[in-house]
């Protein structure tokens, strides 16, 4: 028992908190081990008891605790971007299941942002060769049949909401009329719970809540999963 995550401390809030007002490459070098101690280390023992614990239900999970696999860097690409701050003042963990790319597969996610703290199940953002699929897969019969279901299945286990919605119009090609055009719409296909950070994410129950949650949204998880190997 001692040696189970014992939750994210409170210092990683407040972390994150004063990098928000301070965004710059000086404070956070001066607060290098802070952020070694209250957020990568929290968060590689949260993605290796996280990864013990949802073989239960995605038993070929990679939880990979190295910064740029499991859990994303904190770096932000400036490039084409007016926000030039260099930093990101989130925490983002990827549990994901399969072997593509790791963000070409569904999978599980905790950002925390304070005050909020959300959690996912999903593709943010299909690449073109899943897109094609996706669209196929929601006209199918027997495919398009099962993903309403499992939507439906799973907005109804709890306050869990549908995102990837990206296009105005129905794709071209596709029947604007077809009983789920709405679908048609999304260039992604996820659902998620954003609240307030809880108190249990301060202590040995982060795994398990998040756990539970992350069940609730299994069943989408394993249609894209199915269809992620359609796509092959």
């Amino acid at each position: 028992m001692a040696d189970m995550f014992q939750g994210f401390p409170k210092e990683c809030i407040s972390f994150f908190t004063d990098l928000r007002n301070n965004n710059n490459k000086a404070w956070f070098d001066a607060h290098r081990d802070d952020f070694t101690k209250y957020v990568i280390d929290p968060a590689r023992s949260f993605v290796s008891d996280m990864g013990a614990r949802i073989k239960a239900i995605a038993p070929d999970v990679i939880a990979d605790s190295k910064v740029n696999r499991s859990i994303f860097r904190i770096y932000r690409d400036v490039r084409f971007s007016k926000d030039k701050t260099p930093y990101k003042t989130h925490l983002g963990i990827w549990l994901w299941e399969g072997d593509r790319k790791k963000l070409e597969n569904s999978g599980f996610y905790l950002h925390l942002d304070p005050p909020k703290l959300m959690l996912g199940v999903g593709v943010y953002q299909f690449p073109k060769p899943l897109l094609e699929e996706y669209r196929e897969s929601v006209v199918h019969p027997e495919f398009g049949t099962d993903l309403a279901a499992k939507i439906k299945e799973v907005e109804g286990s709890g306050s869990y909401a549908v995102g990837g919605r990206h296009y105005k119009r129905t794709p071209r090609g596709y029947d604007p009329n077809h009983e789920r055009a709405e679908l048609l719409l999304y260039n992604g296909l996820h659902v998620g719970i954003n609240c307030d950070i809880p108190p249990w994410f301060f202590t040995s129950d982060v795994i398990e809540q998040s756990y539970e949650i992350f069940k609730d949204m299994l069943p989408l998880h394993h249609w894209l999963k199915a269809m992620v190997r359609r796509a092959r």
